[in-house]
């Protein structure tokens, strides 16, 4: 019998109930994000696990696995922290007219199902090679079958590895969709330490369903519990989500960054460098922008806030704000900026995080390291919303372009 000890999504993305939109070898995806986390405290300690298992997890390589600077560990080892952060899509599988909600996780190459809903199809192959991913709050053990997915009529894998549980501790959902670099599933299956599991990218791509092994993300910045404001692309990027074609930049070659979706950037917020060129991670588990400690104590000062002992963020009064300058990001080619607006908490969700009414928060906290830890920052769900984001796992490279909500005022 499954264990599932787990609290509800934090913030949890869904794709439910709306129609998949097949073009031009693209597939997208509605998704929404809900604001579900019970107070401020659950949502750090969420981040602070995951940010604990980029290092912790990342630093090692497991049993046989190739431990060279490329994502050989999954990225989702945080996932499922204090409540699942992530975000999930609607798939039947095989013959059953079972449907099952799973969570996407942007970095690993395993998908499987059987947490909380039983796997029954006629149709599924037992490869009968045994799968298991560790978690930090939670693990997952079963077998590879080889079965169909549906997302609906007209987009199908035909032959997809999906592992299925007979063994589960603390996972919120009725599994995992992996959508990360192939290579991030290096070690899950135990008998074959080396033996890489095709992603649903990969199966879409080797499959002629899609031209390119790529993923667009476009989020809007969230000013209500409830919003239908992203969406996820397979295959390639929606040019009406942003304004100009993606500028790229290369994977990071540092550990632990090399390990993710990490690249190198320079930041800079009023003409004084708060971090030199360094790597980091692009994250959307994560809520927050991380800085390590001399680089956040840089912006403390820079900007004159105080930490708010209720909930830990930086706060700033009005006259602050109005003085606040762009926080300036520089990678590859590319010039990224967060306006003043970008740079504090939606002012109409400061109930959940134990703020007043009129109070002004700042996004950016600290790492608990200083910088040469290998990973310097992390770009969370606060900086991708207001850009498109690319994670192109064939080329290794992350792509960004500004959006209508770049400089958007919303919060």
């Amino acid at each position: 019998m499954f264990s599932v000890v787990f609290l509800l999504a934090l913030l949890a993305f869904s794709v439910t109930g709306s129609p998949v939109e097949v073009r031009n070898s693209t597939i997208t995806l509605p998704m929404t994000r809900r604001l579900a986390f019970s107070n401020v405290t659950d949502l750090l300690r969420h981040d602070e696990a995951r940010l604990v298992a980029f290092g912790k997890y990342s630093m090692r390589g497991r049993r046989g696995a190739d431990t060279r600077p490329h994502p050989t560990v999954p990225l989702s080892q945080a996932e499922f922290g204090f409540g699942m952060q992530g975000y999930t899509v609607r798939v039947a599988i095989g013959n059953s007219l079972t449907n099952y909600d799973l969570v996407v996780d942007s970095a690993s190459a395993i998908t499987w199902v059987g947490a909380t809903l039983p796997y029954f199809s006629s149709s599924g192959v037992n490869i009968d090679a045994p799968v298991a991913v560790t978690y930090p709050f939670g693990t997952f053990q079963g077998t590879i079958w080889e079965d169909r997915i549906t997302f609906s009529e007209r987009v199908t894998i035909s032959r997809m590895h999906i592992g299925v549980a007979s063994e589960m501790q603390n996972i919120a959902a009725d599994g995992v969709l992996g959508i990360g670099p192939t290579l991030s599933g290096l070690g899950a299956l135990p008998n074959s330490p080396n033996q890489m599991v095709p992603t649903v990218i990969d199966r879409l791509f080797e499959e002629g369903t899609i031209k390119r092994p790529v993923v667009g993300i476009f989020f809007k910045p969230t000013v209500a519990n409830e919003d239908n404001n992203g969406e996820l692309c397979f295959g390639g990027t929606n040019p009406r989500k942003y304004l100009r074609y993606p500028g790229y930049t290369d994977i990071a070659t540092i550990r632990p960054s090399s390990f993710h979706w990490g690249i190198n950037q320079w930041i800079r917020y009023g003409g004084i460098e708060i971090l030199a060129y360094s790597p980091g991670i692009i994250d959307s588990g994560c809520t927050f922008l991380y800085l390590a400690i001399d680089a956040y104590e840089r912006y403390r000062v820079a900007t004159g806030g105080t930490l708010n002992p209720a909930n830990g963020l930086l706060q700033i009064s009005l006259q602050q704000y109005r003085q606040l300058y762009d926080l300036e990001f520089h990678t590859g080619a590319m010039n990224l900026k967060l306006v003043p607006n970008a740079q504090i908490w939606p002012r109409s969700l400061n109930h959940k995080i134990d703020g007043g009414d009129n109070d002004i928060f700042l996004i950016v906290k600290s790492l608990t390291t200083p910088t040469g830890a290998g990973y310097n920052f992390v770009n969370g769900y606060v900086f991708l919303q207001r850009f498109y984001t690319v994670f192109d796992s064939g080329r290794r490279r992350v792509g960004f372009s500004p959006t209508e909500f770049t400089e958007a005022s919303t919060n």
